[in-house]
């Protein structure tokens, strides 16, 4: 992106920034040391998946509340939300270095807590400062790439964030899986996120502050030689652009966004085009997070523990499919996202995710048909250790393990030793019955029942991934870097980023308690039919803003929610002399 427009992307841009591995270095290794900030905040939402299910091992009590564990998840996106709030008014006051530098603090402190925690409350203590580190560093990170790259690799640099990101999560599960028989599991897979936070740190020390800022604040001087060592000495027409460009940005602003953070957004609702494209921007925001995706990045592990593989282990080696996925698809948008538009990858995405979760209701309505009952020969025969709530029933011959999971959260399934399939027993949930059943090499199940179709979920999981991450999962970001004007990029950005961390917080909040109470199907028809209000609400809501400069799309939402005929806009006429202009259609 320049300053004036949109800046279509093309093969040699990505080209470019391989170059700069020896033309241009202190380029890229600006975008990549403050790029860290995107691996923490994927290492974060991928390593408490997997930590979750040896912390639930260590502590009854996190064992016993599905709305304990889904505290632990959770609280980091509460956390996110403060966080975002803090780090805008520490970017505009203090600037993006100190921001990103008070992220790397919270982040290693948090991280410090929870390997060290002696109880879950700690855990929580410690998932609230990891929160507000990732929810500083989301927001920081793209924003000073974006300001100290050259407007003509601006876009693939800023990408290199996003795979950073997922590749946050793909590491995550790695360091999960290596420390799966390590002793203390869970406390490694948590407290290792500490390093990369520390080592952004003082990589960061030396690197220096955004131009764009030090412009705005009138630090001339020192904006200029960082231009300098960002640009060739030869297009000294940048950096001229960049000034023209911030001077015209304070003089819009002083004439409407005068007054606090309540008056701007006030005055932003209140301008029609603004208003629209808030609509699509903030709407955008929230289908991101309710066709599901955090349950899956956060519970994934749980998921495939739910759809019959029991062993922990096989639990994080499937579910590192669904990040490596996640990781894949990142790239696939970076090639994709400016030759085919925004609108229409949302759609094609929406549709795949719509399947997906289709398939997987059918699949663990299978699931829960075919799961094993209750042998009460069996049952009986682990005596002390039966499930106390099985025994006392007044019905025990209908039981089976389906039964056994969800009427009481003391209750565990343990399987038949020849055929996972046939009868097993109900045994109390404590270690001892699970050494019990281990110990007659069967195997022991505390989210999911025994089943053929196992596969299939998996598979459908796979898709789900695939279908998400080019389109719903990357658009949003960009369309709401897009579709505002100037005078309201701020707010408007702030606004939709803080309704995507409160989605995220609804959404990873209830869903174990939502599988609790209707079951892990109609729990993704819950999550397939928002989908379908997403593809309707973007068919509806949603332009096309590929190409456009910013005059251009502001006028478009003047006129018209989606873009049907495009005239070309020309760029105010202080910088458009010095600013490569979009290709022509």
């Amino acid at each position: 992106m320049v300053e004036a427009g949109i800046q279509k992307a093309d093969k040699s841009e990505y080209l470019q920034c391989i170059r700069l591995s020896w033309t241009r270095p202190y380029i890229l290794r600006l975008a990549l040391f403050a790029g860290i900030g995107g691996l923490l905040f994927g290492y974060d939402t991928g390593v408490i998946s997997g930590a979750l299910l040896y912390i639930r091992d260590d502590f009854p009590s996190v064992q016993r509340s599905t709305t304990l564990q889904e505290t632990i998840v959770s609280v980091a996106v509460a956390g996110a939300i403060l966080g975002a709030a803090i780090g805008g008014w520490i970017n505009d006051r203090f600037g993006r270095k100190p921001s990103t530098l008070a992220a790397d603090l919270l982040f290693f402190v948090g991280a410090i807590v929870m390997a060290l925690a002696p109880t879950p409350i700690l855990i929580i203590l410690g998932r609230i400062f990891v929160g507000l580190g990732v929810g500083m560093t989301s927001m920081t990170a793209p924003l000073y790439i974006c300001e100290a790259s050259p407007a003509k690799i601006r876009g693939a640099l800023v990408a290199t964030n996003g795979l950073l990101l997922t590749g946050g999560q793909f590491l995550a599960y790695c360091i999960n899986l290596a420390f799966t028989r390590a002793p203390g599991t869970w406390r490694w897979m948590l407290g290792v996120a500490g390093l990369p936070a520390l080592a952004q740190y003082f990589l960061v020390m030396f690197l220096p502050e955004s131009p764009r800022w030090l412009y705005r604040k009138g630090k001339k001087d020192e904006a200029r030689d960082i231009l300098s060592r960002i640009y060739p000495t030869e297009e000294v027409a940048e950096e001229e652009a960049l000034r023209l460009s911030i001077k015209e940005e304070m003089e819009e602003e002083g004439g409407v966004d005068d007054g606090n953070v309540f008056i701007r957004a006030k005055n932003a609702w209140r301008n029609r085009a603004t208003r629209r494209g808030l609509v699509a921007g903030i709407g955008s925001q929230v289908a991101q997070q309710f066709v599901g995706i955090n349950t899956v990045m956060y519970y994934s592990p749980t998921i495939v523990q739910l759809a019959g593989f029991a062993s922990n282990n096989t639990a994080m080696t499937l579910a590192l499919m669904t990040t490596g996925l996640n990781t894949f698809g990142t790239i696939i948008s970076m090639g994709f996202l400016d030759k085919y538009g925004r609108r229409k990858l949302l759609i094609i995405s929406l549709i795949g995710i719509i399947v997906s979760l289709y398939s997987l209701f059918a699949v663990f309505g299978v699931a829960a048909h075919e799961a094993p009952r209750i042998n009460q020969v069996d049952t009986i025969h682990f005596g002390i250790n039966t499930c106390s709530a099985y025994t006392t029933s007044p019905n025990p011959s209908r039981w089976h393990c389906t039964t056994c999971l969800s009427v009481s959260p003391q209750c565990e399934f343990c399987a038949d030793a020849k055929n996972k399939l046939r009868p097993g027993a109900c045994l109390g949930a404590n270690v001892i019955s699970k050494n019990a059943c281990h110990g007659e090499s069967r195997q022991w199940y505390t989210q999911g029942c025994p089943t053929r179709v196992g596969w299939l979920a998996l598979i459908f999981l796979a898709s789900y991934i695939t279908t998400y991450s080019p389109g719903i999962g990357i658009v949003p970001w960009v369309l709401n870097s897009e579709i505002y004007p100037l005078r309201h990029r701020g707010i408007c950005g702030g606004m939709a980023a803080m309704a995507n961390w409160l989605s995220n917080l609804v959404v990873s909040q209830s869903f174990l308690s939502l599988t609790e109470a209707v079951g892990p199907s109609w729990t993704f028809f819950i999550f397939a039919s928002f989908s379908v209000v997403a593809i309707v609400f973007i068919a509806l809501f949603v332009p096309e803003t590929k190409g456009l400069s910013f005059e251009e799309v502001e006028n478009m939402l003047k006129e018209c929610w989606v873009v049907r005929k495009r005239e070309k806009i020309n760029p105010p006429a202080n910088i458009s002399a010095n600013v490569e202009q979009p290709a022509k259609p």
